[in-house]
């Protein structure tokens, strides 16, 4: 009885043979994700927003404060993960240390820029470019989370699948829209 106790004890507190490493809680790959979807996702924030104040359809507006609401709570919670694991918010702003996840994929800011000027009668139509780009840049993101080079965290991973699947329905629902 004595020994299947000691055993079990060496078991329980790794020490027998044959135990491996635990597998590691994330890696950098899901740091990077997270450190780039955020400012992709605030972004995402900012262009919703524009729609707010303008002549737009009751189903843009709909949909734009979803996406709105669902980035909010994204940036949240991907915030608190990366503060869990120790690692800054804010990723490298080097262009070249992206080049594993294909790069920024952020709508160039002077498109955002001009969006904003843009008359009351043209704005639909822009918007709904802007926008599509900027969610299909979401989607490419998340691919490299899930890619075989990517992260190991089963939450980040988790988001990166609603990512792709919510940002495709919303660009199918953006192209879909009459002007």
């Amino acid at each position: 009885m004595r020994l299947v106790l000691v055993a079990v004890a060496l078991l329980l507190t790794g020490c027998g043979s044959g135990t491996t490493a635990a597998t590691p809680q994330y890696n950098a790959a899901d740091v990077m994700f997270l450190q780039m979807l955020i400012p992709q996702n605030e972004q995402g924030i900012e262009i919703v927003r524009l729609a707010a104040d303008r002549p737009v359809p009751a189903a843009v507006k709909e949909l734009a404060k979803a996406i709105e609401l669902t980035q909010q709570t994204e940036v949240s919670d991907m915030r608190r993960w990366l503060h869990d694991w120790d690692q800054p918010a804010t990723m490298d702003m080097n262009p070249q240390a992206h080049t594993g996840h294909g790069g920024m994929k952020m709508t160039a800011p002077d498109l955002v820029g001009a969006l904003r000027a843009v008359p009351d009668a043209e704005f639909t139509r822009r918007f709904l470019d802007v926008l599509t780009g900027q969610q299909q840049g979401a989607v490419e993101l998340a691919q490299t989370e899930n890619g075989t080079a990517g992260g190991v965290n089963a939450q980040a991973r988790d988001l990166a699948r609603r990512v792709i699947e919510s940002r495709t329905a919303e660009v199918k629902q953006l192209l879909n829209v009459k002007t």
